[in-house]
């Protein structure tokens, strides 16, 4: 009887073991499959992505360099000094002219020149190139750009030196017959700098035109002698760029790999040469930070279900012992009712089962109470969030330790550049909790009377040091004949500061502000301009709403308090263009009730 009894146990256990583990690990493993699958045609997707929009931003920095170069000689061409082409430059002052260019640009080109009608060097940035016979070119490309007849040959390679040659005709200023031609042989190394650039690890950059030739290439393509011929005619790309495509690796490697198809749109009427950008990366190595997560996954799932295991084995331990416990009860009870008994001893069993359910409750109860550490624990979870902007006090620490820090004489240089660093970043980062905290609550205004000329002056006063560091200029023209209403002080200020430094942190070198002031009995008008770039019109619509910002380096609250403490005040903001050429903000401010004292 006992060894049927210990069977009957066992079985109870391994039933709710059973049905733990396939309540708790099927859906676990069911949901890590489907991670598996979905994460890697995810990761291959942003892969993708992310060399598409790689080998776009090249082709755009490409096109651009290109487009500068066919500018210059647009330009170049038409200046007076190539007319000297008509005495042959007998003065040398159209040679000494290329020379100065060359030199001005910096490496940018490797000669200029300008040729006669026989393509005889007439003037040159070279000297000894003077008089020397330039037939050889041939042609790869012909457009226009800016009304110039534009001609090139193919990128070519001697040795370590890499040039792009670009023809002009250069015509008179009299009667428009040619007069020659200006050649600028471009330092197509700078390409190949761009492509080296873009490049990093696994991944291969390269220039290839519309027959599969690479015309340029990141530096272990150069190394592997890939330039010469047509390496990619074989493969077959898409038509269409900004996209990505997979490939067999030769002559890349022999392993497969993923490509992203780039090519720059055209601008200013210049429609690009037909050149694509390639970016290169082995699937393998693309694909590595998937598999890494995939065996972090398998180590998770593996770790569950060791938990799980345990877990199941520990409740069904829990749930089994309490029916042993009541089987064995009532069988030992049902052992001692061998003797004739009085009724009373079915109460005695009923008092036993009664027993068994005041435990039940007493563990009911137990639970119930960790519930409520929970709830306790989740509302001090929620206290903590709503003292998120005690976070002010350890920066304020910070910047003045770092403040002090700078004082010291054994500091060194970048040391002290390091605590400029702390300090300045703190700054910011107190500005943004402040800016967050005053959005969300706004304190009720202190009004007192206030002279809101003598706040423009000393607002502009407070920027004085930044705007003398920028070259920024400030000028005041407050025609307020009675500058005096009732305002806090404070707010105002903040508005004036904020307004100012965006002003500040908008104009280039050398700028100007102008703050005015004007009024009439009612009320006060106060306009910050600037001379910036001004805000576009589908712009002002939204420049006061919270979190819009136009610079990377803004949070976009600044304008949204200003609005909101003008509001406040019974006011009104608004944005529009500038005398000056940029941004004009204009304040209107009621005067509600003023002191006797300056009526």
């Amino acid at each position: 009887m006992v060894s049927s009894d210990s069977r009957r146990r066992v079985t109870i256990r391994q039933t709710l073991l059973r049905a733990f583990l396939l309540i708790g690990l099927a859906p676990a493993i069911l949901l890590a499959i489907l991670d598996f699958v979905h994460a890697d045609a995810a990761m291959e997707t942003a892969i993708e992505y992310d060399l598409s929009a790689q080998a776009s931003a090249v082709a755009s920095d490409i096109n651009k360099i290109i487009f500068e170069r066919l500018e210059n000689a647009a330009t170049w061409s038409t200046l007076d000094v190539m007319q000297d082409l008509q005495v042959r430059d007998v003065d040398r002052r159209l040679s000494n002219f290329l020379a100065k260019l060359k030199a001005g640009y910096g490496g940018v080109y490797r000669d200029l020149y300008a040729l006669d009608l026989q393509h005889r060097v007439i003037g040159s940035s070279n000297p000894a190139d003077f008089g020397r016979q330039l037939d050889s070119f041939e042609l790869w490309r012909h457009l226009t750009l800016a009304g110039a007849q534009m001609s090139l040959a193919r990128p070519s390679r001697d040795g370590q030196s890499v040039s792009l040659t670009i023809r002009t005709p250069i015509k008179s200023q009299f009667d428009g017959h040619a007069l020659g031609d200006l050649q600028l042989v471009f330092n197509w190394a700078q390409i190949d700098g761009i492509l080296d650039a873009a490049g990093g690890g696994k991944r291969i950059v390269a220039l290839v035109d519309d027959q599969g030739q690479i015309l340029a290439a990141s530096r272990t393509v150069r190394e592997a002698g890939l330039l010469a011929g047509s390496a990619l005619a074989g493969w077959h790309l898409p038509s269409q760029p900004g996209g990505a495509f997979k490939h067999p690796g030769p002559p890349f490697g022999e392993s497969d790999v993923v490509a992203g198809l780039g090519r720059a749109e055209g601008f200013s009427g210049f429609g690009g040469l037909g050149l694509s950008t390639l970016v290169i990366e082995p699937k393998g190595d693309a694909l590595a930070p998937a598999r890494h997560m995939a065996q972090v996954s398998l180590a998770l799932l593996a770790g569950l279900a060791l938990t799980t295991l345990a877990a199941a084995g520990l409740v069904s331990r829990a749930i089994a012992r309490p029916i042993v416990a009541l089987t064995e009860f009532t069988r030992g009870f049902k052992h001692g009712q061998t003797r004739i008994i009085d009724p009373p001893a079915a109460a005695g069993e009923v008092g036993e089962l009664g027993e068994a359910f005041v435990h039940l409750m007493q563990d009911i109860e137990q639970s119930q109470g960790k519930l409520v550490v929970a709830s306790k624990l989740a509302a001090v979870g929620e206290m903590a969030a709503v003292i998120a902007h005690e976070v002010r006090t350890p920066l304020g620490i910070l910047r003045s330790s770092a403040q002090i820090l700078r004082r010291e004489a054994a500091i060194s240089k970048e040391g002290r550049e390091l605590m400029a660093f702390i300090e300045s970043e703190t700054e910011r980062l107190n500005g943004l909790v402040s800016a967050m905290l005053d959005s969300a609550r706004p304190r009720a205004l202190r009004k007192v009377v206030a002279d809101v000329n003598l706040q423009a002056r000393q607002c502009s006063g407070m920027l004085n040091a930044q705007m003398e560091k920028r070259g920024i200029s400030v000028s005041h023209q407050l025609d307020a004949a009675d500058p005096f209403i009732e305002c806090d002080v404070e707010r105002i200020t903040q508005v004036l500061l904020n307004l100012l430094l965006n002003a500040i942190q908008i104009l280039p070198q050398g700028g100007h502000i102008r703050v005015s002031t004007h009024d009439d009995d009612e009320q006060l008008f106060i306009e910050i301009s600037d001379s910036g770039p001004g805000i576009p019109l589908e712009e002002r619509a939204r420049i006061f709403e919270a979190f819009f910002f136009r610079r990377e380096e803004g949070v976009g609250l600044g304008l949204a308090i200003v609005q909101q403490i003008v509001t406040a005040h019974g006011g009104e903001i608004a944005v529009g263009e500038s005398e000056l050429g940029g941004a004009r903000f204009s304040i209107r401010l009621p005067r509600e009730a003023r002191m006797e004292a300056h009526q």
